[in-house]
């Protein structure tokens, strides 16, 4: 039952947010999407330990591969989002061989690299994927054959809602397997994981492709909701970003990771609102706080000062 509560309290909040802020559906579908992408960073940065800011290749990858899918042979919701994930696990996989040869700054480097040339290469691909004006005129068909996209974006937010709820599901499995153990046990002490006969490369390559597949997901999910794919799905700004989201939720806690990308998102779009120019002085300073005050403390004050303020609560009734 305890492992069924954050469930139940997404599903919960999902549903207030339908009801009670219908405006606000299209942010909500952006936020379940990029939560997804932020899950999958996680398993590689929180669980694997490898540093990367190149992740975005991998969503830009599934989102091109869903789009070029919509256009050119099928527009199915659910396969797009299967050839979205075998895309980025397909550049995950065959990066990762050369990749995770190396460590700590180099990695950090070359998977900068990586994403690089997957964003000149879609350039240069205009054919294709449509270069600099971006990937459009794909069309999404209906989901299962019954529900269309509509304008107020309701269809988008369950759709999305629902495929980031399965993501988490089964990288939450995946993770308390004894896979994800040992991929912790790695992140921890390699040395000792390689002393006592762990594979320590093979297993960093399976998190890394499955990570690639997540990621795939989630690319296809927000070209199938948006109908366009940009050169800057695959840019280095939008892995800065998952990795600041990232660390305000927690790295190593794939909710941490859902809660870390609603509140970047949520301060971008109300700080952007109210001034277009400086909303990320807002988000250094809200970094700064994350990394200087200790989640552990901050919790313990809230809890006495909860504990603080009920009694008097009671006594003043």
């Amino acid at each position: 039952m305890k492992r069924s509560l954050p469930y139940l309290f997404l599903v919960a909040l999902a549903t207030l947010i339908f009801f009670v802020f219908p405006d606000q559906l299209p942010l909500a579908a952006r936020i379940a999407t990029m939560a997804i992408f932020v899950m999958s960073l996680d398993l590689v940065v929180g669980y694997g330990g490898l540093a990367t800011l190149g992740h975005s290749a991998l969503f830009g990858v599934g989102a091109y591969a869903a789009g070029l899918l919509a256009m050119h042979l099928t527009g199915n919701p659910l396969i797009g989002l299967l050839a979205g994930a075998l895309a980025g696990a397909l550049l995950a996989g065959l990066s990762g061989l050369f990749l995770l040869r190396y460590e700590g700054l180099t990695f950090l480097m070359l998977t900068v690299a990586v994403g690089q040339i997957a964003q000149n290469g879609a350039s240069k691909l205009r054919d294709w994927t449509g270069g600099e004006d971006g990937l459009t005129g794909f069309e999404v068909q209906k989901l299962f054959g019954i529900w269309s996209f509509d304008l107020y974006g309701k269809v988008a937010f369950v759709y999305c809602f629902v495929v980031m709820l399965c993501c988490l599901w089964a990288m939450r499995r995946l993770m308390g397997s004894p896979f994800g153990l040992s991929v912790v046990g790695i992140h921890q002490n390699r040395q000792r994981t390689a002393a006592i006969g762990g594979s320590v490369r093979g297993q960093l390559l399976k998190l890394y492709t499955l990570a690639g597949a997540f990621a795939g997901i989630g690319g296809a999910l927000n070209a199938q909701v948006n109908q366009i794919v940009g050169l800057d799905t695959l840019g280095f700004e939008l892995s800065a970003e998952a990795l600041v989201m990232l660390v305000l939720g927690g790295a190593g806690n794939l909710f941490g990771a859902i809660g870390g990308t609603a509140a970047f998102m949520l301060i971008h779009h109300t700080a952007s609102a109210i001034n277009p120019y400086h909303w990320l002085f807002i988000i250094g300073g809200l970094l700064v706080f994350v990394v200087l005050v200790p989640r552990a403390r901050l919790f313990e004050a809230l809890r006495q000062r909860v504990s603080r303020v009920l009694p008097a609560a009671r006594e003043v009734a």
